[in-house]
């Protein structure tokens, strides 16, 4: 085998397939949203990642390529990449879905401009976006979606054994139509309210029709916000239910990407 000589003795190989078998936990934890945050430490990712090579290591038989350098070995190395971006990103495409919703709903309450840091990504986003986001993440951990997500991960190398065949195309097809999936979810979870916010925006219309005198924007805005949260609080076992169902088709989606 060709491998670089560390001077480890008979140990190193073992080390080499550890650390070929952490590529794809790797990537997809990386790209998963709760373990991918950037409020995680880097070296907690790495001990889970270790961790749960070690199990693999001991259920699953994996052989390293004779030629660490060799063409082959680095498209094994992309292929269980993308394997685990793959899983991650499934997960990622289900918590987008509550961050798209609140975005309508902020727009229509008057509140987009109510943004803040948001410590998971970095990036800017709306209040009312972080309380969904919370929301969905509390549901996830609450039904052991994480546990089943990496249950999932580490069945995918019995199913996909380093160095098999990934059909790309057929993979992202999965996703996109996942994709679809979940922006019909975030419709599902905005439209109650939406429609609330429509019906007040259309009184608030009519009125400043019959009464020019009225100002509009100090008399709609206020009435907005007060409609918005209301209805967000009537929809709120509504919006529990979406989560939930959100939480659960994601896993699905992973546990058919994983399928042969």
């Amino acid at each position: 085998m060709n491998l670089p000589d560390f001077g480890l003795g008979g140990i190193e190989d073992q080390l080499w397939m550890l650390v070929f078998v952490m590529i794809r936990i790797g990537a997809a934890l990386l790209a998963a949203p709760v373990f991918g945050a950037r409020n995680v430490p880097v070296q907690v990712r790495i001990v889970i990642t270790a961790a749960l090579a070690v199990f693999v290591l001991n259920w699953t038989p994996v052989q390293l390529p004779q030629d660490m350098l060799a063409i082959e070995t680095i498209l094994a190395v992309v292929t269980e990449v993308v394997i685990g971006v793959t899983l991650g990103f499934v997960l990622q495409l289900a918590f987008v879905a509550p961050l798209v919703a609140a975005e309508q709903i902020s727009g229509g309450m008057g509140m987009a401009m109510a943004t803040a840091v948001d410590p998971a990504t970095g990036g800017q986003s709306g209040a009312l976006g972080q309380m969904f986001s919370l929301m969905l993440t509390l549901v996830f951990l609450a039904i052991g979606g994480h546990l089943l997500w990496l249950g999932l991960v580490v069945e995918s190398y019995q199913l996909f054994p380093p160095g098999a065949e990934w059909d790309v195309g057929e993979r992202g097809w999965l996703v996109a139509s996942f994709a679809s999936q979940a922006l019909a979810t975030a419709v599902a979870i905005a439209l109650p309210v939406t429609l609330v916010l429509l019906l007040v925006q259309v009184v608030t219309g009519v009125i400043s029709r019959s009464a020019p005198s009225l100002n509009l924007f100090a008399l709609g805005l206020p009435a907005s916000v007060l409609a918005g949260l209301a209805a967000l609080i009537a929809a709120a076992p509504l919006l529990t239910d979406q989560f939930v169902m959100l939480a659960q088709s994601a896993i699905e989606q992973v546990a058919t990407a994983v399928q042969p």
